[in-house]
Formats: structure tokens, C-alpha cells, sequence
């Protein structure tokens, strides 16, 4: 299986896969449904991928013209995976690699409020939830209208209470399913 830069600058540049089984790089057409329903929200947007795994969501965010992106993973092999990829596709600058604990990335105080939020933890630990609980007891970290987008297996969905974040999408396609968040302005 291989994975690549959809449209955009960096379009049809290959990224590699972090090796191993540990992470599931989301599907070309999940990913190019994803950035079709975003639209224009992406143009010069500060984009935060969490668990990111290969950085290929964050990728085509730049490549598509996000401004700038954070990835966050713990594994030290997804972490060189991300160095590497912006490394092929030209995105060293805007970005910025943070090997930590996601929940731990989130409880620590916001330095800056992402634009777009991307989710996509290892499946069938519970950890959207938990991820996304965090994220809307620590809403500093979206901005104002900003979005979050969460991706999980169709069967991990389960209801969550908010008081920040405000659900007003999903969409499935095959055993992913995609749920939009957003934080409402004033």
C-alpha cells in the first residue's frame, strides 16, 4: 500500500508509512472527501494533527494551502515517518513535530488556536472520546470557528456530552467515519 499528496502543491508526491502495524493511514478517497467538504476553510488555516501517524493529513492540508501545521504523535517511528514526508514534499518550514502524549499536548496551555483540529487516534481504545473531551475542557486550542474532525470506525461511535464543541456533521465512507465539531464564535 502506498500513500500520496492528492491535489495541491504537493500533488502526487508519494509519503512513506510508518512501519509496523500501529497506524492506519486514512484512505485516498476518505481523505479527498474530507478536504472537498472543508473547501476554502483550509486556505492560510493553522492546521493541528493529532496522532498523526504518517503526517498525510497535515500534508495535504499544506499542500492545499494551510498556512501552517503541527503534528503530534507519541511513537518515535511516526515521528521520523512525518520528518521524512515533509522532507519529500517541501513543508519542513511551516511545521512544527511534537513528540508528546496527545492528551498531554492538550492539557498543556495553548500557545496559538487552531483553525482545523484532526483526530485520528488508534481505534477501539476509546481515545476520540477521551481526545475530544480534552480538546472541549481545553477549547483554547480551537479557535473561534474553528473545526475539529474526528476519524473512527463506525462502531466506536457512541454519544459524547460537550460543552464547548458543537457537533454538525458526520459522513461515512466504508468502515471510516468521519465526524465534523465545530466551536462556535460570538
Amino acid at each position: 500500500m502506498s500513500i500520496r499528496v492528492i491535489a495541491g502543491t504537493a500533488k502526487g508526491r508519494h509519503l512513506n508509512l510508518v512501519p509496523g502495524d500501529g497506524t492506519r493511514p486514512v484512505m485516498d478517497r476518505v481523505k479527498e472527501a474530507l478536504f472537498n467538504i472543508l473547501g476554502d476553510a483550509i486556505d492560510g488555516s493553522t492546521f493541528l494533527d493529532l496522532y498523526a501517524g504518517t503526517g498525510s493529513v497535515g500534508i495535504e492540508a499544506l499542500s492545499r494551502g494551510a498556512s501552517s501545521a503541527v503534528f503530534v504523535d507519541n511513537d518515535r517511528s511516526a515521528v521520523k515517518t512525518i520528518e521524512e514526508n515533509l522532507k519529500t514534499t517541501g513543508f519542513t518550514k511551516q511545521t512544527q513535530i511534537v513528540r508528546a502524549d496527545v492528551r498531554d499536548f492538550i492539557r498543556r496551555p495553548a500557545s496559538t488556536p487552531y483553525e482545523v483540529v484532526y483526530i485520528a487516534p488508534p481505534q477501539y481504545k476509546g481515545l476520540w472520546r477521551e481526545t475530544l473531551s480534552l480538546l472541549d475542557a481545553n477549547a483554547e486550542h480551537v479557535a473561534l470557528d474553528g473545526l475539529v474532525i474526528v476519524q473512527i470506525d463506525p462502531q466506536e461511535k457512541t454519544d459524547v456530552t460537550l460543552n464547548v464543541l458543537s457537533a454538525y456533521d458526520e459522513r461515512r465512507y466504508g468502515n471510516t467515519l468521519l465526524c465534523f465539531f465545530e466551536r462556535p464564535g460570538s
